[in-house]
C-alpha cells in the first residue's frame, strides 16, 4: 500500500520531454557516427601528408649523398647536409654547375630541416651516427629498403623513415638515412579538429532538443485539448464540452472525432435513461394511484360488498395489464435506441417480411380488407434486423386497424425509387390534424387520449417505429386528413451488393423474437 502511494506521488515525465530526449539521443548518435567517420578520414589524410614529408626528405638526403663510391664519413656528410647558404666564397674545387647544384639541394634541405617536427640522422655502414639535424633522435634500426613506420618515442607516437644509402657509381652500401617526424603539427591539428567536432556535437544536440520540444509541443497540442475535454466531462457528466475541430488531417484528428462521437453517444444514452425514468415514473403514477385507491377502498368497506369488490378487482387487474404493456413497450423503445450497438450489420429481404406480415394480418383480422401492391421486380435487401422491420410493420398496421372505425380497409404498397425502398400503409379511419401530425412520433402522445386509453394504447408504438427506422438510416413520415384516414410511408436505403437468393435463410434471422 505504501509502495503504491509512493509510486502515485512520483512526478510524471512529460511526453514532450521524452520526445525531445530521445530525438536528441538519436541526433547525438548520428552526429557521433558522422564525426567519427570524418575524424578518421581527416586524420588518415594528415598522416598521409606526414608520410609524404618523410618520403621527400629521404629522397633529398639520398640524392645528395649517393654520389659517393665509398662508405660515408662525418666530414662528407657535414659537407653536403650543412652547406654554406651565404653568398661568400664558393668552393674553388667545384665548377659553376656544381655550385648551382649545391644551392638547389641546400634549399631543399633547408626547407625540410626547418620543420620543427623533422629530425634527420645519417649513419655509417657500421651504424655509427654521422649526422643529426636536431637532438633527441629515435633509436636507429637498420633496414635493407626504404620503409616508413610508426613507433613510440618518449611516450608519443612518431613516424620514422629509414633508407639504406646506395652509391650511384658502384651500387655499394655507403650508409643509412633516418628521418623522424614527431607529429607535433599533426597532433595540434587533430586537437583543433576534435574541439570543432565536440562543439558541433553539442550544438547539434541542443538545437535538436529545442526543435524536438517545439515540434512535440505543437504535435501534442490536440492531445492537450482532448485531455481538457475529458477532464471537463469527468467533472460534469452533463457538460456539452467537445474537442474543437482540428485542422490537422491525421490520426489525432481521427481520435478527436471518435472521442466526440463517443461523448455524443454517451450523452444520448444518459438523456435516454433520464427520459426513460421520467416517462415510466409519469406513466406509472396513474395506474399505481388507481390500484392504490381501489385497495384502500376495499380495506375500508368495499370487501364486504361483492359488487364493489368485483369492480375494484377488475379495475386493478386492468391497470396491472396496462402497466405490463407499458413496461414492455418502454423496453422495446430502450432497445430501439441501442440498435447501432447490437444489430448494426443485419440484412433482411423486404419482400419476404412484407408478405409475411400481410398474410398474418389477413388471417387474424378477417373482418378487414387488405390490398397489397408490390411494384418491385426482384427481391429488395436492406440493412435492418428482420424482427425490427416486422415490428415496425406490425405497429403501423395495428395503428391503422385501431383507428379504422367505419371503413375497414387497409392498403399496403411496396416500391422502389432510386436507391431506396418505399413502404406505404394507408388506412381510411379518423385521420389526424396538421397540429397533431407534428407530435405523433413523440413518446406517450395520443391524438385522442380518452379513446386511445380505451383502445389499450400507451402512446409509444409510433415512437418505437420512428426510432427503429431512424436507427437504420431511414425515414418515416405521415400524411393525413381529418375524417379521411392516414398514410404512413417508410423509406430505407437499398443494399447495392445484394446476396444470392440461396442465402436468404442465412441472412434473415429466425422470425421469433420481440415485435
Amino acid at each position: 500500500m505504501i509502495f503504491n502511494q509512493h509510486k502515485n506521488k512520483q512526478r510524471k515525465t512529460s511526453l514532450k520531454w521524452k520526445w525531445a530526449f530521445f530525438t536528441s539521443l538519436g541526433v547525438l548518435t548520428i552526429v557521433l557516427v558522422f564525426s567519427f567517420l570524418l575524424f578518421n578520414r581527416f586524420t588518415n589524410v594528415l598522416l598521409q601528408q606526414e608520410r609524404m614529408h618523410i618520403d621527400n626528405t629521404l629522397t633529398t638526403v639520398s640524392s645528395r649523398l649517393s654520389g659517393y663510391s665509398s662508405p660515408l664519413n662525418k666530414s662528407d656528410v657535414d659537407r653536403y647536409l650543412q652547406p654554406s647558404i651565404s653568398n661568400g666564397d664558393q668552393d674553388t674545387t667545384g665548377s659553376q654547375s656544381s655550385s648551382t647544384s649545391d644551392n638547389i639541394y641546400s634549399d631543399s634541405l633547408i626547407v625540410n630541416f626547418s620543420r620543427d617536427n623533422i629530425v634527420v640522422n645519417v649513419y655509417g655502414v657500421n651504424k655509427q651516427q654521422l649526422f643529426e639535424s636536431r637532438a633527441d633522435p629515435v633509436k636507429f634500426q637498420a633496414s635493407e629498403k626504404r620503409k616508413i613506420m610508426p613507433t613510440k618515442h618518449n611516450g608519443k607516437k612518431v613516424l620514422v623513415g629509414i633508407e639504406p644509402l646506395i652509391s650511384k657509381k658502384n651500387g655499394s652500401l655507403i650508409g643509412y638515412a633516418q628521418v623522424t617526424d614527431k607529429l607535433g603539427d599533426y597532433r595540434r591539428t587533430v586537437g583543433k579538429l576534435l574541439a570543432i567536432l565536440a562543439i558541433l556535437v553539442i550544438i547539434s544536440v541542443i538545437v535538436a532538443m529545442m526543435f524536438a520540444y517545439i515540434l512535440a509541443a505543437e504535435l501534442l497540442r490536440p492531445i492537450n485539448e482532448i485531455q481538457q475535454t475529458i477532464n471537463d466531462v469527468k467533472s460534469d457528466p452533463d457538460s456539452d464540452a467537445r474537442v474543437p475541430a482540428l485542422r490537422s488531417n491525421d490520426e489525432l484528428s481521427d481520435l478527436a472525432g471518435l472521442l466526440n462521437g463517443m461523448l455524443d453517444q454517451t450523452k444520448r444514452y444518459i438523456d435516454q435513461q433520464q427520459q426513460f425514468v421520467e416517462d415510466v415514473s409519469h406513466e406509472l403514477r396513474t395506474p399505481v394511484a388507481v390500484i392504490q385507491g381501489h385497495i384502500e377502498m376495499l380495506l375500508r368497506w368495499g370487501k364486504d360488498d361483492p359488487e364493489v369488490l368485483s369492480e375494484s378487482l377488475n379495475a386493478s387487474l386492468q391497470e396491472t395489464k396496462r402497466m405490463k404493456s407499458l413496461v414492455s413497450e418502454m423496453l422495446d423503445l430502450s432497445r430501439a435506441e441501442q440498435i447501432e450497438i447490437n444489430y448494426g450489420e443485419e440484412i433482411t429481404n423486404v419482400n419476404e417480411v412484407f408478405a409475411q406480415v400481410y398474410n398474418d394480418f389477413k388471417m387474424i383480422h378477417p373482418d378487414f380488407t387488405f390490398t397489397f401492391d408490390d411494384d418491385t421486380s426482384e427481391n429488395i435487401y436492406v440493412k435492418i434486423y428482420r424482427n425490427h422491420l416486422e415490428q415496425v410493420l406490425v405497429i403501423l398496421l395495428d395503428n391503422a386497424i385501431k383507428y379504422s372505425t367505419k371503413r375497414k380497409e387497409v392498403h399496403l404498397s411496396l416500391s422502389t425509387s432510386m436507391a431506396t425502398v418505399n413502404i406505404a400503409i394507408q388506412d381510411f379511419g379518423e385521420g389526424i390534424s396538421q397540429e397533431d401530425m407534428k407530435k405523433v412520433f413523440n413518446r406517450f402522445y395520443r391524438v385522442d387520449k380518452a379513446r386511445s386509453r380505451d383502445k389499450g394504447g400507451n402512446g409509444l408504438g409510433l415512437s418505437i417505429a420512428h426510432r427503429l427506422i431512424e436507427a437504420y438510416h431511414g425515414d418515416i413520415s405521415i400524411e393525413s386528413s381529418l375524417g379521411y384516414g392516414s398514410i404512413f410511408q417508410i423509406n430505407l436505403p437499398i443494399l447495392t451488393d445484394m446476396p444470392d437468393e440461396k442465402d436468404d435463410e442465412i441472412i434473415a434471422p429466425d422470425q421469433g423474437g420481440d415485435k
